[in-house]
This record gives structure tokens, C-alpha cells and sequence, in this order.
């Protein structure tokens, strides 16, 4: 089967789960129904969409074998290479510092402290506990953007490597990222450090907050992928995603609680994917809450969506890399 097949399965997938999913969503995800709202279609297709990606990715698996076969095993090979380059630039990261890995914990308590005596005056009746409410976003979010922003600019930066040998072209977008995921145990640290000293209620839920971690990783994985790419014929999307990153910043209630925005603004917000992985992490670390069923089904979409879209472009455009390098 060619990629249009599956591209054709996957849209007649997504149209029949969508009339599907219209009149049998379970009432969790898709409310009572009054009628045709908008909430209920942006669910059902939502839903349906992530679905059919899934459904054809496992079609993907069965029906080329021998090729996923193939990049297991290319990847197992290379695996000891993809931790020597995250130990490089763990390392690199902190050459010729005079406070090295400490750096990892004062960043985003500083950052932390700078914020907190600029807003914690505007909102401190809006928003209880700020200080770790303001790191919780922080720390989600800044590792969305150093590790995009790493893995866009890896293929361009190992051109020398690529050239010489041969080596999986995703292992360089994949270890920018695990890199920024060993800086995150870092500001974790930073994390659980303000949380006690503020005296914040500590719930049980705080041990689960590795799976919106692991959603983000996957989200940013697939969007390194995809950026890396497109980075190398488009040397110019390293000064737009510059900006993009600055606006997405805006839009992701980091600094301030989400209550205050407008209901356009509102109902806009929920677009974004950085919304509902932070306030998943805010959901299980400080409100003690467990995300239900339809939150989980955002983040997964969200960060399946992104993966296979980074994996998509990655294929399709890996051959002609040298060309342009």
C-alpha cells in the first residue's frame, strides 16, 4: 500500500468515526445533548481524527513488517550513539561554568523569583500558591521550547556528521530532545524545592505527574522532528518559530490564571496543546485532582498528532537532506 491509500483510509476513517461519534460519544466527553453544539462536533471530530491516525498507524505496523522491523533494529544499533550525543551536550551545556549542573536548579528558581515579585501582586487573590503555580508553567512549557527549538536546528548543526557516515537522521532531533528531558529532572528539583518551602498541600497525585511529562515529550519529539526537517530547505523558520514561540508563550496561561481571559479568548486557548499539558501537571501536583477521560484523550491526540506528523515529514524528506546541507 502507497501513502495515499493510507491517507485515503485514514479520511474516510475520520469522516465515518465523526457521524459515528456524533450520536454515541459518551456523555463524559461530549456533555448532554441539547442539540448539535459546537462543543459536541469540535469533540466528535477531534476524537475521530485521532482515531483514524492511530488506526492507521497500526495498519502502518502490520502492513510494512519489514520496515518498522528494519528501523528497530537500525535504532538498537545506533542506540549507544544516541547516549553518548545527550551526554555531549549535557556537557557542553555546562563547560566552562563556574556553577555547571547548578545552573539547571538556580535557572528557574531565579526566573521563578523574578516572576513571582512582578505578578504575584496583580494576581494574588486570583491565584493561591503562585509561586508554584508560576513554576509548574514554566517548567512544562520551557521544556517545549528548548527542546524544539534544539531538535530544529540538530540536522543543520550535524551536517558534518551526516556527510561523513552514515547515521539514522531522527537520532539527531531525538537526542536534543532527551537532553532537555535529563535539564527537566533539574528544574523538578527546583519544582519540589518551592513546593515545600511554600507549604503547599501535598496530594498523592503528585506521583503521577510522569504522564503529562511523557505527553509532552512525545509532543515535542514529534514537533522537533517536523522542525528539523522543514529547518533544512527553510533556514528562515528558526526566526519564525522565534516569534511563534514568543506569541504561544502569551497564549499559555503560565503567569496568570485562565479565568481572567474572554470567552473568544477562552474558547481559543483550548486549541493550544501547551494549555492542557500544563494545566494537566497544575491538575495532579497542587489541585490533587486526576485528569478525566476526556483530558487524557486531548493530551494523547495532541501528542500522537504531532508524532506522526514529525515522522511523516521526517520519511518523506530525509533523502534529499544532503542536497541542501
Amino acid at each position: 500500500m502507497t501513502k495515499k491509500h493510507f491517507a485515503n483510509i485514514g479520511i474516510i476513517l475520520s469522516a465515518l468515526l465523526f457521524i459515528l461519534f456524533i450520536f454515541y460519544l459518551p456523555v463524559e466527553v461530549a456533555g448532554q445533548r441539547p442539540g448539535m453544539s459546537r462543543a459536541l462536533i469540535i469533540n466528535s471530530g477531534f476524537l475521530a481524527i485521532v482515531t483514524a491516525v492511530v488506526i492507521v498507524f497500526v495498519l502502518v505496523v502490520i502492513t510494512k513488517k519489514e520496515f518498522v522491523q528494519n528501523q528497530i533494529s537500525t535504532f538498537l544499533r545506533f542506540r549507544h550513539l544516541l547516549a553518548l550525543m545527550v551526554k555531549r551536550d549535557f556537557v557542553t551545556r555546562y563547560r566552562r561554568s563556574v556553577l555547571g549542573v547548578m545552573w539547571s536548579l538556580l535557572n528557574p528558581l531565579l526566573t521563578m523569583l523574578v516572576l513571582t515579585m512582578v505578578f504575584s501582586a496583580i494576581f494574588r487573590f486570583e491565584i493561591e500558591h503562585f509561586p508554584v503555580y508560576l513554576l509548574s508553567g514554566q517548567l512544562i512549557f520551557g521544556f517545549f521550547s528548548e527542546s524544539t527549538n534544539q531538535a530544529m536546528g540538530s540536522i543543520v548543526g550535524g551536517s558534518t556528521i551526516l556527510k561523513k557516515n552514515y547515521v539514522p537522521k531522527y537520532i539527531l532531533p531525538l537526542s536534543k530532545v532527551l537532553s532537555s528531558m535529563v535539564n527537566i529532572g533539574f528544574s523538578l528539583i527546583a519544582f519540589f524545592i518551592v513546593f515545600f518551602v511554600t507549604r503547599v498541600p501535598f496530594q498523592w497525585t503528585i506521583f503521577l505527574i510522569p504522564i503529562p511529562l511523557l505527553y509532552v515529550l512525545v509532543f515535542s519529539l514529534g514537533i522537533g522532528l517536523f522542525l528539523s526537517a522543514i529547518a533544512v530547505f527553510f533556514r528562515d523558520l528558526t526566526y519564525i518559530y522565534g516569534v511563534f514561540v514568543t506569541l504561544l508563550t502569551y497564549l499559555t496561561p503560565i503567569f496568570y490564571p485562565v479565568e481572567i481571559l474572554p470567552e473568544r479568548v477562552f474558547h481559543l486557548i483550548h486549541l493550544n496543546p501547551m494549555f492542557h499539558y500544563v494545566d494537566y501537571f497544575r491538575e495532579l501536583a497542587i489541585n490533587g485532582n486526576i485528569p478525566g477521560l476526556w483530558s487524557n484523550i486531548i493530551c494523547i491526540g495532541f501528542a500522537l498528532a504531532a508524532l506522526c506528523l514529525g515522522l511523516y515529514t521526517k520519511i518523506s524528506q530525509q533523502d534529499k537532506y544532503i542536497l541542501y546541507l
